[in-house]
């Protein structure tokens, strides 16, 4: 599993904006991706982020990187609760709602769409999809919108953005180094992250994950 995998496919996870990513790769073992994990998992609780196998499938592994922080905080939403609720979920704490979805990842006829909360989806975006059957939706783009569009379509706009810098950075020769902080302007011990609720800071400013020059 490439870093450019990591990059390309969970970059809003890895900057702080997003709860969590679904990366799918291909694989020839499980012990390879077992090694793999533990890596990343290396590198990636510095950060506090996690990224854990939820199902294999094919010569295809279905993995989860995400926020325990914040998806801990998203469980604690009454509207998630009862989402995951109406889904067949008893407990809420994180081990307990991961492994209920791996659970329902193996064993369900359908695919758990409920997946939405866990990768930083609106709650009433997730909610109609489930009611609706993925029908009657107000606009669709990386998901079906049925709650404020305006909101939901400024969302995914700052993903993709997010994204888009990651990847060009990625490809003009940057690697990532976990752990570091970078001083922003006035701030000084800011964290070199992007802000939650707007782009307070350009992206060419900041280097959300840390990403250096690469040394030969």
């Amino acid at each position: 599993m490439s870093e450019y995998t990591i990059v390309k496919h969970g970059a809003p996870t890895l900057a702080g904006i997003k709860t969590g990513n679904l990366i799918t790769c291909a694989f020839r073992t499980k012990e390879e991706v077992q090694q793999d994990l533990r890596r990343w998992n290396r590198m990636l609780t510095r950060k506090h982020l996690r990224i854990i196998p939820l199902k294999y499938m094919d010569g295809k592994v279905l993995l989860y990187i995400y926020r325990p922080s914040s998806l801990r905080k998203d469980l604690k939403d009454p509207v998630v609760r009862e989402i995951l609720r109406s889904c067949g979920y008893e407990a809420f704490s994180e081990a307990d709602c991961i492994g209920t979805l791996m659970r329902r990842l193996r064993d369900s006829e359908e695919f758990p769409h409920e997946i939405g909360v866990f990768i930083g989806y609106p709650p009433e975006d997730v909610n109609g999809f489930i009611r609706n059957r993925g029908r009657n939706y107000k606009y669709s783009d990386c998901w079906k919108i049925y709650g404020d569009v305006d909101s939901s379509v400024r969302l995914i706009r700052k993903y993709r953005h997010c994204t888009e810098v990651y990847e060009r950075l990625g490809k003009n020769g940057r690697t990532m180094e976990l752990g570091r902080t970078e001083k922003v302007g006035p701030k000084k011990k800011a964290r070199a992250r992007f802000a939650r609720s707007k782009f307070e800071i350009s992206t060419e400013q900041i280097l959300v994950i840390d990403f250096c020059s690469e040394v030969s």
